[in-house]
């Protein structure tokens, strides 16, 4: 669930066609460097030495700038993650006064909620951007084994703790070492959402969360493949990224896509 440039390119059996416009002007390098983005929204923190030394030039901006107009305003935005046939019948998470709180209980065992800059990785330019909504929909296993990681780091977040202190504490949590459990997977279909200040809501796409894996055990990031991922580092969650053609209200994204 954290990173914020979303990936520039999709694979040929993803879109159906050529490149994006966007991905025409980029190279191999940059794929990578979104792909490594991209994977830090989404459940995968990099390793904790590649997270040493966050940029003291980064500074929060006042709270009421990461908060919405209104908790229905949040809701909604929340269950646009998914279809509705997920989304309505999913619990609903807003942002409290001292951390992610049920704001509409659900039935079906998947948590909705907007994600705000701080899922990124700690070394993110964009980590305290107020800008940022990524509305995200978890499965049971991903909301067991993915999402406590980054409700903790939001309760440090209102705390008022510096990116140095949520770093230190992060070596000690457990919360933070917990290894996907099978099946975890997201989605993040929302037209709505604004994920970077680079590509806006991105494409649609699906997330899937496995223990750390060699990226070519899946054949992700290859010429022509469909697949996109982020290893991490030893021990930290391996992410796969799905683009999918349909916005989760059922337009198609083909025209984003070409």
């Amino acid at each position: 669930m954290r990173g914020h440039g979303k990936l520039g390119i999709l694979g040929e059996s993803a879109r159906g066609g050529g490149l994006t416009r966007l991905a025409r002007r980029r190279d191999a390098a940059a794929v990578t460097f979104r792909v490594c983005a991209l994977a830090c929204m989404c459940g995968a923190a990099l390793p904790l030495a590649a997270q040493d030394a966050p940029s003291q030039a980064q500074r929060m901006a006042p709270v009421a700038q990461y908060r919405m107009a209104s908790r229905a305003e949040e809701i909604a935005l929340a269950r646009s993650a998914a279809p509705p046939s997920i989304s309505a019948e999913a619990e609903i998470l807003v942002l409290g006064e001292r951390g992610y709180e049920t704001a509409v209980k659900g039935g079906n065992g998947f948590v909705c909620l907007v994600e705000r800059s701080w899922f990124a990785s700690f070394t993110d330019p964009q980590f305290w951007n107020p800008r940022l909504r990524g509305p995200d929909c978890l499965n049971p296993a991903a909301v067991s084994s993915v999402l406590p990681v980054n409700l903790e780091r939001t309760q440090w977040v209102l705390a008022g703790l510096s990116q140095a202190e949520m770093l230190t504490r992060t070596r000690s949590s457990a919360a933070a070492r917990q290894v996907p459990a099978p099946g975890a997977m997201g989605y993040m279909m929302s037209k709505q959402g604004y994920l970077s200040d680079v590509d806006g809501h991105w494409h649609p796409h699906l997330m899937f969360f496995q223990p750390h894996t060699a990226l070519s055990a899946f054949g992700a990031n290859l010429p022509g493949s469909p697949l996109f991922g982020q290893e991490g580092g030893s021990g930290e969650a391996t992410v796969l990224f799905v683009p999918v053609g349909k916005w989760s209200d059922g337009t198609s994204a083909s025209a984003e896509m070409h």
